[in-house]
């Protein structure tokens, strides 16, 4: 039986009892309507799945014993990387959700020359805290023990010319060297089938906003050395490109 799984920012290991956070009590004892002894599975992004037992449930809250651990193996064999325009509304909730189903390894959020939605350092740090919430339910749905990495808020050109972050825009194994940079464009002649070998074991790509790439942003991009892809002859929305794309990928390259 698959047991609930519930994500926890804390260290676990097996024997530890340890006060579960208000959002995972809540879920569990009144959502669940969990008891004392109840089994489920916590998970703080280190890989592992930890099996655990209510240990005691009042109105302060709740507490668990960690059982055992558990190595989960269910992430992508790429390393895929959206760097995604901010989009306006639930459009980006949906966005990160659906990427950390898909197998995403991380996510930028960018602002770029048509981007609507503008954010101060502020309000930023906000929505980035709101969106690892998203990121984190989503892998408590899906069975993912390792969150996608979440960059901070920036602009197409300081993203471009910043150095490369470790599991963000470069693979675990080479820091320093940042993954091949593609950006979706309608009008490209090279498609997903057409990726060099390199890419296709991973690579960063670049979604517009609502309005599309504009021309500085293009130049900027191409300066960078990165390459246009089109996904076939219709043009797809924000909220669509970036998901149809991790989606292709996976079937071509990945685990689908």
């Amino acid at each position: 039986m698959r047991l609930t799984r519930c994500f926890i920012d804390a260290p676990l290991s097996p024997g530890a009892i340890l006060a579960l956070p208000d959002t995972a009590a809540a879920h569990l004892t009144r959502a669940l309507r969990l008891g004392p002894g109840a089994r489920f599975a916590l998970f703080n992004g280190d890989g592992h799945d930890y099996e655990a037992e209510l240990a005691q449930v009042d109105r302060r809250g709740a507490s668990a014993e960690v059982i055992a651990a558990r190595r989960v193996d269910s992430e992508s064999p790429l390393t895929l990387v959206l760097a995604q325009a901010v989009a306006r509304g639930e459009k980006m909730d949906f966005v990160l959700q659906k990427a950390a189903e898909l197998g995403a390894a991380g996510i930028v959020p960018l602002v770029t020359e048509r981007t609507e939605v503008r954010l101060d350092a502020e309000r930023g740090e906000k929505r980035r805290a709101h969106w690892q919430g998203i990121l984190a339910a989503a892998c408590e749905q899906c069975g993912r023990a390792r969150l996608p990495a979440l960059g901070p808020v920036a602009t197409l050109a300081n993203w471009l010319v910043g150095a490369p972050a470790p599991g963000l825009d470069a693979r675990s194994d080479s820091p320093d060297q940042r993954l091949p940079l593609f950006y979706l464009d309608p009008d490209a002649e090279t498609t997903l089938r057409d990726l060099p070998e390199a890419a296709r074991a991973g690579a960063c790509f670049v979604i517009g906003p609502e309005g599309g790439l504009g021309e500085r942003d293009l130049a900027l991009l191409r300066a960078s050395g990165a390459i246009g892809i089109r996904l076939g002859p219709r043009v797809l929305r924000t909220e669509t490109a970036g998901l149809a794309l991790l989606a292709a990928m996976q079937a071509l390259y990945g685990d689908f």
